[in-house]
């Protein structure tokens, strides 16, 4: 089993309204210093495969096909890394599942994403 983190994020020339919106909000906070601000989404994907480069083409395949629009967005796979093989979703004591399981509890992350930042 492998786990892989796929970043998909509009293109270059692609207008960002949510972005946008977000910057506004965070120059109304106080943070001034903000010059801009995309809005992306963070995709991780378990599946079984023979070994790791076959996990990243069948992720990347996924991507082209359902995963980013071609059109408008572009795809990034960060890491295939060797999985458990009870990876998927986190279960809690009572045996359902855990919808809060990895969502940065009490640090405004959300959905289990941290911040990522690019120099």
């Amino acid at each position: 089993m492998y786990r892989a983190r796929v970043y998909v994020t509009l293109k270059a020339g692609v207008l960002d309204p949510q972005g946008g919106a977000v910057e506004r909000a965070l120059h109304a906070l106080g943070y001034a210093e903000v010059r801009g601000v995309r809005i992306g989404k963070a995709i991780e994907v378990t599946l079984a495969a023979p070994d790791a480069e076959t996990a990243r083409r069948r992720v990347e395949e996924m991507c082209r096909e359902l995963l980013a629009n071609p059109v408008m967005e572009t795809f990034e796979v960060e890491a295939v890394e060797a999985a458990d093989a009870g990876a998927g979703a986190e279960t809690a004591a009572d045996g359902t599942a855990d919808r809060n399981a990895g969502r940065g509890a009490g640090t405004g992350e959300d959905a289990g994403m941290g911040a990522r930042m690019e120099a």
